[in-house]
């Protein structure tokens, strides 16, 4: 059953329409112009809006606006008197479904009817396509499109057959450990263990006991002997990411370890051999590191027998629909929504943000837009504070758009009472959810007199 919300000043009208609907299956409701009429969509949840123009062709605009700022999925279709082409067009533009001359025919609203009918189809038809396009490009728990990344995931497919020691290089975020993780999955070695070093949360005190493990009694505290990570990793991968933070001193053992494949532990002669395969991962530019005394060499060409160079998000924007259906589906499933899309805004702007923190940045937006919204899309107020600057030209820019009477700060507003709403006004919460203080969080709060 279509459930229809009509607005209207006027009863007469909704009888007018409720009889020309009477032999179909639609529901009608009306609200009036001066009631919250969007409280009233929110309650009833309508497929179609009838919004009833009476005054200046503005007002309705005004109106309008509203309704797609709420809803951006939900259609319009307009009734007022005649107009001219140019004006019907100005209205259609401006997101409605159709503008219906009063009195409104039966033929001429059945015609309307039969085109949100089409819309809708066409709607679930492209979501479906879109949910098999994401999955038809998923590799390995990576998604993408774009040529550059698709002789990628053909490089990671020829080089895990082989035991070669790989390096990954690409900015943070741009999924250097999905792709160590696929050259494990990938491999004769699978079914052993990958484990990975995080090089970032090792000093040189600790690089070696955690690397090549110890005997009882090594050093102050050693009260039993302990596995390496190289020992964990036996039969299966080691996966050193960001290899660039090691010190220099444990780059020496480790170079002697990758030239013999044998070490010794903390506290013995005794020599150990492995059988590992090695993958490395760092955000800079080795040879750069080289030049400056801060990476070795002789290590840099151990390491980089075969390079995999993953491409900023920036540089492949066309995969960002894709990764975002692909993180929907994800966050859905944790969170327990039903979240279909992002709003036509909102594509905008992630197509023209920069993205320096990549596809983990890109993830973690979607996360939160999941998260925040309450309806089945995530729109404008959903995202980062930081991206409301990238807004801000969009209002410029783009005349429809629904926020173009607010400034920046209105916005800031709303979306800090909209995180308010979603944190159970919460302060504590809130001020996670924004990635701020609690004491920023009260300094916004009494710039915007909000009282909780």
């Amino acid at each position: 059953m279509l459930k229809i919300l009509m607005i209207s000043p006027e009863e007469k009208v909704l009888q007018d329409i409720a009889r020309i609907l009477s032999a179909s299956s639609s529901r009608l409701v009306l609200a009036g112009v001066e009631e919250d009429f969007i409280a009233r969509i929110g309650q009833e949840k309508p497929r179609l809006i009838l919004l009833v123009r009476r005054g200046r062709l503005a007002e309705t605009f005004v109106r309008l606006r509203k309704i797609k700022e709420f809803d951006p999925l939900l259609e319009v279709i307009v009734l007022g008197p005649p107009e001219n082409e140019t004006r019907i067009a100005e209205v259609i533009k401006a997101g409605a479904l159709d503008y219906l001359s009063e009195p409104v025919g039966a033929r001429a609203l059945a015609e309307s009817l039969k085109k949100l009918e089409e819309k809708i189809s066409v709607r679930k038809e492209t979501y479906q396509l879109e949910r098999e396009l994401a999955s038809k490009y998923l590799f390995e728990g990576m998604v993408s499109r774009h040529p550059a990344m698709l002789e990628i995931f053909t490089l990671i497919e020829r080089l895990a057959r082989h035991q070669i020691t790989v390096l990954i290089t690409g900015e943070t975020g741009t999924g250097k450990e999905l792709a160590a993780r696929a050259l494990h999955q990938l491999s004769p070695r699978r079914d052993k263990p990958l484990v990975v070093v995080d090089c970032t949360t090792l000093p040189e005190s600790l690089f070696e006991s955690e690397v090549f493990g110890y005997e009882r009694g090594a050093f102050t505290g050693a009260d039993r002997a302990k596995s390496g990570l190289l020992m964990e990793a036996d039969g299966g991968t080691i996966f050193f990411d960001e290899i660039s933070e090691i010190p220099l001193p444990s780059q020496a053992k480790l170079l002697r370890f990758l030239s013999e494949r044998t070490f010794k532990p903390l506290g013995t002669n005794r020599l150990v051999k492995v059988n590992v395969r090695v993958i490395c991962a760092t955000n800079r530019n080795l040879r750069e590191q080289v030049k400056k005394g801060l990476f070795r060499e002789d290590l840099y060409h151990r390491i980089n027998v075969a390079e995999i160079n993953l491409p900023p998000l920036r540089k492949r924007k066309e995969d960002i629909p894709l990764l975002c259906l692909h993180f929907i589906d994800r966050y859905n499933q944790r969170f327990g929504k039903a979240v279909r899309g992002l709003s036509n805004r909102v594509k905008k702007v992630l197509m023209e943000y920069d993205w320096p923190g990549n596809v983990r940045e890109l993830e973690k937006v979607v996360e939160r837009g999941v998260m925040l919204t309450t309806e089945n899309f995530i729109d404008l107020p959903h995202l980062p504070e930081r991206m409301l600057k990238l807004v801000e030209q969009e209002l410029v820019e783009d005349r429809p758009y629904p926020y173009l009477n607010l400034t920046l700060s209105e916005m800031e507003k709303k979306h800090l009472l909209e995180v308010l709403r979603a944190a159970d006004f919460n302060k504590q919460k809130t001020a996670r959810m924004l990635g701020i203080t609690r004491p920023a969080l009260y300094r916004k709060l009494q710039k915007y007199k909000v009282s909780i």
